[in-house]
């Protein structure tokens, strides 16, 4: 008799690890890793899924006592691996080992167990996306002898659409009146037959510019360097590192298409991993050019039938290159050869819901267990990377770096200019743009060129406050302000989404909602704001594009306003961070960053290096073509070194005094970092649980050499909607496994309820 080794899908953490359960005879052959089976526990129906098979039962146990599987609900979603590297990621997230293994599973597949009412039994609810067929018609062998009667019309008419090949049927339908009708009277004759095809959901297509892959006639050096350290790394076959360290448009897409193309001639597939959604039609694009259908696309603004079908493309062997956002690290990929993660160092990657994993670790560990390379790409690389390449290895496999520091064809760097607007501010210029970046852009204008602004705020303004007595307007749900958005007139909470409408200023019954007063000033700006002053600076022939998380709402923005900037012979593309990474135009030959302390005075130990990498990256936006390109960057705080260092572009003026800081605060890379948060509807509950989880804490890593636990405290927003929030930092030496022990204190608490507890490891956002 075999053995299954079983995870339940029963999200708690009083269940750890998986159960094992017999495998009858007759399912002997369906039951596999990585399949989603029925068992019951604890005299109830449960959906679970296979971690492993065993020829016996685990020492200890009764053979004749373990309960069989049910039955298979759904074929294998995962290999031997990948279920490795859910395990791995329930250890070092402090995560169920039910919730690691989600991530893995088909999109939109889900099983629930529901009791119904008449008798307390338990029925099985299916909630699996499914794929779609279509009805094609093609002409067959004995069409060529078949001649249609003189008055048969509408024959000869659906015979001639055939002639070219396969059509779809609802095409017929909608070409030809009657098409059902004259398809089923030939069919009968044998003259055409009807199949059914796969329909591919999720296919589209792009008119950018950028989103063509034509080969250079020659690598830079820099490109070769690169490409030699990753054919090594992919001949060690233990999952080694390549961080290409290459300046903004030093041609790192061209590293990552001849790797792959290295890759898929030894038969293995590859994983290209992007930042933003934003990007995905652009490299999409450059990959298709290069590998035309063997590649998929997966990311989170495809509908759930859109993303199965390119996941299960994957799965099948027809699609070997896949490409996405953070989720498309988990794809099905058979022999996978190659992982690329493009601007390794965005927040993105970091997963903000359980299981809360970074996917520069993960793919680090997925490469390892599966024996492919892993390469990591951006012209500003985190610290955690540039230290690992600085100490040779990690977590036992090589960690190598590799500079591109030219632009091919001898294309330069553009020219920084910061601008100081506390004198701007003094010499009596009260403009959203200084007056070095305003006369650029009508330069711009003027040259018919193309221009970038960034701001990382949407909304009008930041906040309203009434100037008699200083009130704010706050969310009631939330421990923040509310942002003015004036296309809607609404203030709206960036934490809930609640909206509240306010009218067209300066009406009077807008009104202070603390003295009454009519006196409600807008302060701060948002992207919104900046889009209606450069309307009032330019000419009316020049195109402003906003591209923000209001302007992208609905499905497929992103590209078509990508495709409008790229289509317009002058314009000016106005956004936040979205637009300050990846994105590829010739004709940019100005970026004005509108104020760059938006990022750096956040209460945040990564503050200064999140400006630096934001004011960087956008900075390379302009310039990638044959003009020269130009950099205005306005701030308040001019000499702080993460500005310098991009005025000079020189990241050792950064370096110094980053990792000077986060050496003597013990933050990483040279420490690793846990936030555990607790929230709820009741202060007090959440207070005492807090205060109890902390000393729990404390009680375990007390006696540990370099750990610190800081706390408990409110979090920097008390209140989000309607739940109250308090933390617990903890600091742990750089190579300490934080997961298991704090996983242990969270588990140690119990079950309370309205209380629920978060723990992120290796956290990026603390707020």
């Amino acid at each position: 008799m075999a053995f299954a080794q079983v995870v339940l899908d029963i999200p708690t953490r009083l269940l750890e690890g998986a159960f094992c359960y017999a495998v009858p005879d007759g399912l002997a052959g369906e039951v596999q890793v990585g399949a989603t089976v029925l068992v019951t526990f604890s005299h109830r129906a449960a959906v679970g899924y296979v971690m492993g098979l065993l020829d016996e039962a685990p020492q200890g146990l009764d053979e004749a006592r373990l309960l069989p599987i049910e039955r298979v609900l759904a074929a294998p979603a995962f290999d031997e691996a990948r279920g490795r590297v859910a395990t791995w990621m329930a250890r070092e997230y402090a995560c169920p080992l039910s919730e690691a293994v989600r991530p893995f599973l088909a999109p939109g597949q889900g099983f629930r167990v529901r009791r119904v009412e008449e008798g307390g039994a338990w029925e099985l609810v299916s909630e699996a996306a499914a794929p779609v067929d279509e009805r094609w018609v093609c002409l067959t062998d004995e069409a060529c002898g078949f001649e249609p009667r003189k008055t048969a019309a509408r024959q000869r008419a659906l015979m001639a659409a055939l002639a070219e090949g396969p059509v779809r049927m609802a095409e017929l339908t909608a070409l030809l009146s009657g098409a059902a009708g004259v398809v089923s009277a030939l069919q009968k004759r044998g003259v055409v037959s009807v199949f059914e095809r796969r329909r591919v959901r999720g296919e589209t297509t792009t008119t950018l510019s950028s989103a063509r892959a034509e080969r250079p006639h020659q690598l830079t050096a820099g490109q070769r360097d690169a490409l030699a350290a990753i054919e090594e790394a992919c001949r060690a076959g233990r999952g080694d590192v390549v961080l290409v360290d290459g300046v903004t448009g030093s041609g790192k897409t061209e590293v990552y298409l001849s790797a792959i193309e290295a890759v898929r001639a030894q038969g293995k597939g590859a994983l290209v991993l992007v930042p933003e959604i934003s990007l995905t039609a652009q490299t999409v694009g450059r990959f298709r050019a290069r590998f035309g259908d063997d590649v998929a696309i997966l990311h989170s603004r495809l509908s759930v039938g859109e993303r199965f079908d390119q996941w299960d493309l994957a799965r099948t062997g027809q699609a070997h290159v896949v490409v996405g956002a953070r989720s498309a690290l988990f794809a099905p990929i058979p022999n996978l050869g190659l992982v690329v993660i493009d601007e390794e160092h965005e927040w993105t990657y970091k997963q903000e819901s359980a299981p809360r994993y970074h996917a520069r670790d993960v793919a680090a560990r997925l490469a390892a267990e599966t024996g492919a390379a892993l390469v990591l790409g951006s012209a500003t690389p985190s610290l955690e990377s540039l230290a690992r390449c600085e100490a040779g290895t990690w977590q036992g496999v090589t960690w190598t770096r590799v500079k591109m520091p030219e632009r091919p064809g001898g294309a330069l760097l553009p020219t920084v200019r910061v601008v100081d607007m506390a004198r701007e501010f003094q010499s009596g210029n009260r403009s959203v743009f200084s007056r070095e970046l305003a006369e650029a852009l009508q330069g711009v204008a003027e040259r018919r060129e193309k221009a970038v602004l960034l701001l990382n705020r949407r909304g009008f303004a930041t906040f309203l406050m009434c100037r008699d007595c200083g009130c704010v307007p706050e969310c009631p749900h939330c421990s923040t302000s509310l942002t003015y958005h004036e296309r809607t007139h609404a203030l709206m909470c960036h934490t809930c989404g609640r909206t509240w409408p306010v009218r067209a200023f300066p009406d009077p019954s807008t009104r202070c909602p603390n003295c009454g007063s009519r006196y409600l000033a807008a302060f701060g700006m948002g992207t919104q704001r900046v889009e209606d002053e450069l309307r009032m600076l330019l000419p009316p022939d020049v195109d402003v594009i906003r591209m923000d998380a209001d302007s992208t709402r609905q499905k497929g923005a992103h590209q078509r306003l990508l495709e409008e900037f790229d289509a317009s012979e002058c314009a000016v593309l106005v956004g936040t961070q979205m637009i300050a990474k990846g994105l590829d135009f010739p004709e940019v030959t100005l970026v004005g960053v509108v104020n760059a302390d938006t990022t750096l005075k956040m209460p945040d130990f990564r503050a200064a290096e999140r400006t630096y990498d934001l004011l960087e990256q956008v900075a390379g936006r302009a310039g990638r073509g044959e003009r020269a390109g130009q950099v205005f960057v306005q701030t308040y705080w001019a000499s702080h070194p993460a500005i310098q260092a991009v005025a000079c572009h020189d990241r050792d003026l950064f370096l110094a005094a980053e990792e000077a800081d986060r050496r003597e605060g013990l933050y990483p890379p040279y420490a690793r970092l846990a936030n555990v948060v607790v929230w709820g509807k009741d202060a007090q509950g959440v207070r005492t649980a807090c205060d109890e989880l902390a000393a729990s804490v404390r009680a375990e890593a007390g006696e540990r050499a370099g750990w610190e636990v800081l706390g408990p405290a409110d979090c920097a927003k008390a209140k989000a909607k309607d739940n109250y929030r308090r933390h617990v930092l903890v600091k742990a030496p750089a190579d300490a496994e934080l997961g298991e022990l704090l996983g242990s204190c969270a588990r140690g608490l119990g079950r309370r309820p309205g209380i629920s507890v978060a723990v992120d490891v290796d956290a990026y956002d603390l707020v």
